[in-house]
């Protein structure tokens, strides 16, 4: 791969560019791609110049990449979908912990062994399962014996967080309609906000009923 590249690798990541539209832009395999970001610093660390002087020494001395941590997230598809999951407005910490359980075989961790696994803190754990089990992605289980919590995502997750999400849509609705009282129906602000609540009404309950309606879907 040449420095051109590389930077145009780093112009792309900047304007928050997918890295599938990054390899067809340089009729690159996506992996060629997520391989180069990967193995130089990452999507947030990425240095067009450092990466082609690392790749140069390697090459030159037969040195194959890092390998990474033992026990962290790994593969260039998991650091794909955790950009994925980052651009659609997730916090990356609970993007990576959430992607973590769900990639998992049993689809369940400890508090403990998510810290351990992604190298981070338990209080750094704590705030990314505590939004996600708020907001249905994962639900918490108590272990009698051992006296910890296990968190786990299950089929019904999906369902759940669609429900959850819905439901918190509809409490907005219900204080932006308690907003129209207050301005009139007769006023522009009045006619604006009922509007809005009267289409995410809508839109919300037709996701619940169609969310119902595919809930077998998971069983």
């Amino acid at each position: 791969m040449t420095q051109q590249e590389r930077e145009r690798i780093a112009a792309g990541l900047a304007d928050g560019l997918s890295y599938a539209e990054i390899a067809r832009r340089l009729d690159r395999p996506t992996s060629t791609i997520t391989r180069e970001i990967g193995r130089n610093g990452g999507p947030s660390g990425y240095r067009p110049q450092q990466a082609h002087q690392a790749t140069t020494q390697r090459a030159r001395r037969g040195i194959p990449a890092p390998p990474r941590a033992a026990g962290s997230l790994g593969g260039t598809m998991t650091e794909e979908l955790i950009e994925v999951v980052v651009r659609s407005g997730l916090p990356r910490m609970t993007a990576r912990v959430h992607l973590d359980l769900l990639l998992s075989e049993a689809g369940r961790r400890t508090a403990a062994e998510l810290a351990q696994r992604l190298k981070i803190s338990p209080a750094s754990v704590s705030v990314a399962v505590n939004y996600l089990v708020e907001q249905g992605f994962i639900r918490r289980e108590r272990d009698p014996q051992r006296r910890r919590d296990i968190y786990v995502v299950d089929d019904e997750a999906w369902y759940n967080s669609i429900v959850t999400g819905r439901r918190q849509t509809l409490e907005t609705v219900q204080a932006t309609m308690a907003a129209v009282e207050t301005f009139g129906l007769d006023s522009p602000v009045g006619q604006r906000l009922a509007k809005a609540g009267a289409f995410l009404e809508r839109v919300s309950l037709d996701m619940i009923e169609s969310a119902d309606r595919w809930r077998a879907l998971l069983t």
